[in-house]
């Protein structure tokens, strides 16, 4: 049922973009501008092959961008797209969450005597 509600829903639709573990890692270092995918790979600390899965269904979404520059080696770089950029303001909105669950987690952590 839910999966009918892509392109309909939004909450389904935003979840099916974001299924994957990595995505809002990913979206997030990408927010922070144009990288390369050693660079991605190496800030990130996961494996080749789950990095390329990741870009892959960001940008067949159209959420990244892929530039494969014609020199030797190729270099290819990763770019948010626009309507990747515009996700920039809910990765604030998680960062700020985050950091008010983290207190929440410190000031309810129950103390080691």
């Amino acid at each position: 049922m839910a999966k009918d509600l892509f392109g309909i829903c939004p909450f389904v639709t935003s979840q099916k973009i974001l299924q994957g573990k990595w995505a809002i890692l990913v979206l997030h270092e990408l927010s922070q501008g144009t990288r390369r995918f050693n660079e991605l790979e190496r800030e990130l600390g996961i494996t080749h092959a789950t990095l390329s899965s990741q870009l892959k269904s960001l940008e067949r979404e159209g959420i990244v961008s892929r530039t494969v520059y014609a020199e030797v080696p190729p270099r290819v770089e990763y770019s948010l797209t626009e309507i990747g950029r515009k996700f920039e303001s809910v990765l604030a909105s998680i960062e700020a969450w985050g950091y008010d669950y983290i207190d929440f987690l410190h000031a309810n952590r129950p103390t080691v005597s």
